[in-house]
């Protein structure tokens, strides 16, 4: 039997806008398992921005409760938070979120930098994650030398590098042309054939294809929770899109 590594029991998040309480969640409840890909979708206004900060641990909900890899996420401190989303989750942002003029490996590092790990055995363990995303000559460039695919490779490999329990994707394929796109999710069904267990939030619902189960998002609850059985292969995909150069 696989592990629960998301449980979400009843989530709720409420802000204040003025005088009113704007309800973003209004109970959300789902279990993801080790080795799944699951695609969150959403318009605008469905609560999918809020469930994915209260996901990757960035914000606490006003009730219920979430457990990340069996840890209860609820009682934690702003610190202890920090912690656990530094070893518990791999985030993969639209924008990338590289920094400037710095090398791939040294990207890469970066999560390490707050562990004891050794300077030799974090630049170890970032050659190994982008060896691991086909980045192994490309680990001197910099973030300005590199396409946009390369960097959100590079970014995936920086979610890779901690060995977490998740990996969050947050439209990370959204500012790539539809080539590089499907590229990425060659390389994000390949890591989830590996057992990487991946939730792939999107607006976009071409996306829902290719992954193994879609959680619908709607007016801050849980629309439609489905599983599909005949998932798409990017790489086929891959094939029969023409290349820009």
């Amino acid at each position: 039997m696989k592990n629960k590594v998301i449980e979400l029991c009843d989530i709720k998040r409420n802000f204040q806008v003025g005088d009113e309480i704007v309800r973003a969640l209004r109970g959300v409840s789902f279990t993801i398992n080790e080795g799944e890909f699951v695609t969150i979708m959403g318009t605008s206004g469905s609560g999918k921005s809020t469930l994915l900060n209260i996901l990757g641990c960035l914000d606490i909900p006003t009730d219920g409760e979430y457990y990340l890899d069996s840890v209860l996420v609820k009682d934690m401190n702003k610190d202890q938070r920090a912690g656990l989303r530094n070893t518990k989750i791999g985030f993969v942002f639209q924008n990338y979120n590289l920094l400037a003029k710095t090398t791939a490996i040294e990207n890469v590092e970066l999560p390490l930098i707050y562990t004891s790990m050794s300077s030799r055995e974090r630049k170890s363990r970032a050659i190994g994650a982008l060896t691991a995303v086909g980045l192994a000559d490309r680990l001197y460039h910099k973030s300005n030398q590199m396409s946009g695919g390369q960097m959100q490779r590079v970014a995936i490999a920086r979610a890779l590098v901690n060995n977490p329990a998740v990996i969050l994707a947050d439209e990370a394929t959204g500012n790539l042309d539809t080539r590089t796109s499907f590229d990425i999710l060659v390389l994000l069904q390949k890591l989830n054939a590996e057992g990487r267990t991946i939730i792939f939030v999107t607006h976009n619902i071409e996306m829902s294809k290719y992954s193994g189960r879609n959680i619908v998002l709607t007016d801050g609850v849980v629309e439609s929770d489905t599983y599909n059985d005949n998932v798409c292969s990017a790489a086929e995909k891959l094939a029969t899109i023409p290349s820009l150069n």
